[in-house]
């Protein structure tokens, strides 16, 4: 019977343990794997027990490099993330059985009058499915609090490895003294000189701290992602003021050239006058490339825009992509020019990508489009793309709906088959003091 037991103990539930824990394993990783590799996973463990004598802390050790071999191995993971989740497995499977056998320990001695052998046969059984399903449990929180933030970025690693295998190695080291091969039991039937509740405490403290190390890890790599997109946003700023300057600029230039245009004029009079109309010829010609540095490739009836519009489009040209570009903007009008430019560029420079990453030969465009009715503006940049995948809203987009709410519109996306359409409807303010002072 001890046999039998034996055998049910350690091959059966201990094989339901490492493949519940390799389960939850490749779910941190975002992996998934084959039924087989199920099955050869639960082998390699049973073969590593039977043919090498490990202890507790052996066998926790070799559970850490079989996930770490399969995560690399099989799942083809970043080794930094692989040994991550693995101690972290172990360890929550580790702190699970802890507590359910102190807990065990307290309740057992309450229980002299029954079967000994039916009640260490149930408490075997019990004490299994709790300890399961207390890591299981386990594995689900830790999950929610780590599959998005893990995939910003793996250099801060290490900071949380280090207090798990510290949680790890401690908890084993204290289970191994109290609950060895040598053991005593005194008249009560519990273990001698041992406190089951402090050891309950100190598992469950054991399993706290965990997820508290998980908790501020998730808010140190949240604060990296914030940083990223601070950085960006503010060099974005940078280059929409140097696109303000430019049009400003141009627009000075402009200025210049209405205020001399009377001379001009003067001149090709006289000339004329003159019967030099071959000079007269020439001044004009002068004066027509004078005129084609001013003019904008993109006339929105904003500088700003036009400056940035016309940027964006032949960039696009030079890669081989068609360009289209019908554009009213009001100007003057409360709606701030680098408002419009957080729209125009994130919504072109997401087009120009997308058609980029499309091969050769396909039929690439970008088509801006925009009109004015009343009180209402209604932009739309439609591009070709692959026509597969999902689309997630990224920094870009997120900066261009942010703008849209700020002026009380929307922002909408839809995919056509290989057409892209970003909408936005900015409501024109009629006052100042109608627009929030911040974005978001």
């Amino acid at each position: 019977m001890d046999a039998y037991m034996d055998f049910f103990n350690r091959d059966v539930m201990g094989s339901v343990q490492v493949l519940t824990g390799f389960y939850f394993f490749t779910r941190f990783l975002q992996r998934k794997v084959k039924f087989y590799v199920y099955l050869l996973f639960a082998l390699c463990w049973i073969i590593m027990m039977r043919l090498i004598p490990t202890g507790r802390i052996a066998e926790f050790l070799l559970y850490v490099l079989l996930l770490t071999a399969s995560g690399i191995v099989v799942c083809h993971a970043d080794w930094k993330s692989v040994v991550l989740y693995a101690a972290l497995t172990v360890e929550i499977m580790q702190l699970s059985y802890g507590i359910v056998n102190s807990l065990w320990g307290m309740l057992y001695p309450q229980m002299v009058s029954f079967e000994q052998k039916i009640l260490g046969i149930a408490f075997m059984l019990l004490g299994n499915m709790a300890a399961l399903l207390l890591a299981v449990l386990c594995y689900h929180m830790a999950q929610r609090c780590f599959l998005y933030y893990e995939t910003v970025k793996k250099q801060y690693i290490f900071t949380i490895l280090t207090p798990i295998l510290m949680i790890f190695l401690m908890e084993e080291y204290i289970s191994s003294i109290i609950y060895g091969n040598i053991t005593v039991i005194d008249n009560s039937r519990m273990i001698a000189h041992t406190n089951h509740y402090q050891m309950f405490a100190i598992q469950l403290l054991g399993m706290a701290s965990l997820f508290c190390i998980m908790f501020a890890y998730k808010k140190l790599l949240q604060n990296f992602c914030l940083g990223i997109e601070l950085s960006l946003l503010e060099q974005e700023e940078h280059s929409l003021n140097q696109y303000v300057e430019e049009a400003k600029a141009h627009y000075e230039k402009t200025r210049s050239f209405r205020h001399d245009i009377k001379n001009h004029i003067t001149v090709v009079r006289k000339l004329l006058q003159k019967g030099k109309s071959e000079q007269a010829l020439n001044y004009i010609g002068d004066m027509e490339e004078l005129t084609e540095e001013l003019s904008f490739p993109c006339s929105t009836n904003n500088p700003v825009a036009d400056i940035l519009v016309g940027n964006k489009l032949g960039i696009a040209q030079s890669m081989g992509i068609d360009v289209y570009c019908s554009l009213l903007l009001p100007y003057p009008c409360f709606v701030r020019d680098i408002d419009f430019c957080i729209i125009l560029s994130n919504a072109l420079d997401n087009a120009i990508h997308a058609c980029k990453s499309m091969g050769d030969g396909a039929d690439k465009y970008i088509r801006v489009t925009g009109r004015i009715q009343g009180d209402f503006v209604l932009l739309e940049i439609e591009n070709s793309f692959q026509g597969q995948g999902l689309f997630r809203k990224g920094t870009g987009l997120s900066n261009v709906e942010m703008v849209a709410e700020k002026y009380h519109g929307a922002m909408s996306i839809k995919a056509e088959g290989t057409a892209f359409i970003l909408s936005v409807l900015l409501i024109i303010p009629q006052h100042s003091e109608s627009i929030p002072q911040q974005i978001g």
